[in-house]
């Protein structure tokens, strides 16, 4: 599915792993993890496990491009024999879309085998991926997390433990990364020092878990423990879980990204202890109490504009309801219509149910406008169903920077809100009227949380690079 038709952000990535220390297949397990994290990727997924009890580099590893249904088979999975293993969904913001740029990768070096998962952004890739050129490194991939897979094989030929590989490559490396690895005999997690991308870890009988968010957790019957810190790096043996703070990078002024909150995670995810529904929720009634209207009923645009409409509707006492159907069965590879053709995009994915909305004036809630090329289409959908006034609200402030994190923001020049004012892109997509978050309210959404807005503001919590890895470059 074209990005550019539903005019949506992508996020970089989910990742999985597990060790069951009572040596049971997991490669099943990794499945179901990927499954509940497809959301955050749907380019293309891989499997990668071993059995701690064979031969150190005996790693299966089966990836391919699609949605998890797509790649794997029962007969797939049952081919991945062993106890220990990583998983991945991609969304590319950096590095093409094709089978080589799948996750997870898997080396083998001379201290045996290493499979890594990487979910985020590097902001000195470039730089890094050119020293190892310069010293003979060969690379199969575009991606930036095979840099950051070169630098742990090579710190780890002159260390003792994989942990102590992975603090000093975390060292070289800037930027957003959650990374779940797996050594012959250890599952390792990490997540940067500013906690960029959530990754949390769980317990189901005697087998631990890392993963994105906490809905995978849930999707395959583990209990929750706790989330990984910003900076910290925990190892898992057969000896149990341990935090690495001796290794542990310290933490910087945290900057979560704001936009698991509003738009990447399932509402059904708590990330460092705030919930993700909660949040949306929270984000319409601010919208209700910041820019009201006077309306007959409160819609959202599906998914994600869901629970921010129902906070609207709580906050302002108009009605909640459904004017869109989603058609569920629009996958990432339907065929798009040709210029030539009446078929709208947009209409494929969403219908507007005439008689909730005929004679009404609604009040439409998104989480976003990037491009702006999708909501006056929405907007006129819904004028066409019979809406007497259209009023947008968008849970999230207007785009003016890209992000360099993970998230796929476009160049500035792309993005609608670029010298424009709120009254020229209400023009523009054709609204009756048009308010966004106010910036002061992301914090109280999240309660208090510090979190990253330079999308928003342009003030980074670390310095963007002066080349792009997205392709942009930038002075």
């Amino acid at each position: 599915m074209s990005r550019e038709n539903f005019d949506k952000l992508g996020e970089e990535c989910g990742v999985f792993g597990i060790y069951d220390f009572d040596g049971n297949d997991v490669a099943s397990t990794i499945y179901y993890g990927l499954f509940a994290l497809q959301h955050r990727g749907q380019e293309s997924c891989g499997i990668a496990v071993s059995d701690t009890n064979g031969p150190k580099r005996n790693v299966c590893l089966y990836k391919g491009m699609g949605l998890c249904n797509e790649v794997f088979t029962p007969d797939t999975l049952s081919g991945l024999k062993g106890d220990i293993g990583v998983g991945h969904v991609r969304y590319s913001t950096a590095g093409e879309s094709t089978q080589e740029n799948a996750q997870p990768l898997v080396l083998n070096y001379v201290k045996g085998t290493l499979g890594l998962a990487h979910n985020g952004n590097l902001i000195n890739a470039l730089e890094l991926r050119e020293e190892l050129e310069q010293t003979g490194a060969i690379f199969q991939t575009t991606i930036d997390s095979e840099v950051i897979a070169y630098h742990i094989a090579r710190e780890r030929v002159n260390t003792k433990t994989a942990e102590e590989a992975v603090a000093k490559a975390m060292r070289k490396i800037k930027g957003a990364y959650s990374l779940v690895l797996m050594s012959p005999r250890k599952l390792i997690g990490a997540r940067d020092p500013y906690g960029f991308k959530p990754l949390c870890i769980g317990k189901r009988d005697n087998a631990y878990i890392l993963a994105s968010e906490s809905c995978a957790l849930d999707t395959i019957g583990a209990e929750f423990i706790r989330d990984v810190e910003p900076g910290e790096i925990v190892s898992i043996t057969k000896d149990g879980i341990k935090s690495n703070c001796d290794m542990c990078l310290p933490k910087e002024q945290s900057a979560r990204c704001i936009f698991e909150y509003i738009y990447f995670a399932r509402p059904d995810s708590e990330i460092d202890g705030v919930g993700v529904y909660h949040s949306r929720i929270q984000a319409g009634r601010y919208l209700a109490q910041d820019s009201p209207v006077e309306a007959d009923l409160v819609v959202g645009v599906p998914e994600s504009g869901n629970a921010a409409a129902l906070g609207y509707s709580l906050e302002s006492g108009i009605p909640y309801g459904t004017a869109f159907v989603k058609n569920s069965y629009v996958g990432r590879t339907f065929i798009k219509p040709g210029q030539s053709s009446r078929e709208s995009s947009v209409q494929i994915k969403l219908n507007v149910l005439k008689e909730a909305v005929k004679g009404k004036r609604v009040i439409m809630i998104d989480d976003s406008i990037v491009r702006g090329t999708t909501s006056d289409r929405i907007v006129s959908m819904l004028r066409d169903a019979g809406a007497k006034e259209v009023h947008v609200r968008i849970s999230s402030p207007p785009f003016l920077w890209p992000c360099y994190f993970g998230t796929d923001i476009p160049a500035r020049e792309q993005l609608i809100a670029y010298n424009r004012s709120i009254n020229e892109i209400c023009e523009v997509i054709g609204a009756d009227s048009l308010g966004y978050l106010r910036e002061e309210r992301l914090s109280e959404m999240v309660q208090g949380l510090p979190i990253c807005k330079g999308c928003f503001t342009g003030k980074y919590p670390l310095e963007p690079p002066t080349r792009d890895i997205r392709g942009n470059y930038e002075k």
